[in-house]
């Protein structure tokens, strides 16, 4: 089984935006949550931009 380029990133950000979310949502730390929320949606951005560039090769 070969997972495709870019998709761990994907999926790992997502998970990360969502916590940082949560923690958001019930006032943890903002300032901490915001980063969270901004390194996971990296994370989202940049996995993205891989499975775009490397779609044709599958």
């Amino acid at each position: 089984m070969k997972i495709q380029e870019g998709l761990i990133p994907t999926v790992l950000g997502t998970a990360v935006t969502a916590t940082g979310t949560m923690m958001q949502r019930k006032n943890i730390q903002p300032l901490i949550s915001a980063g969270i929320i901004g390194f996971g949606l990296a994370h989202v951005v940049l996995g993205a931009i891989d499975l775009v560039e490397h779609r044709e090769n599958h």
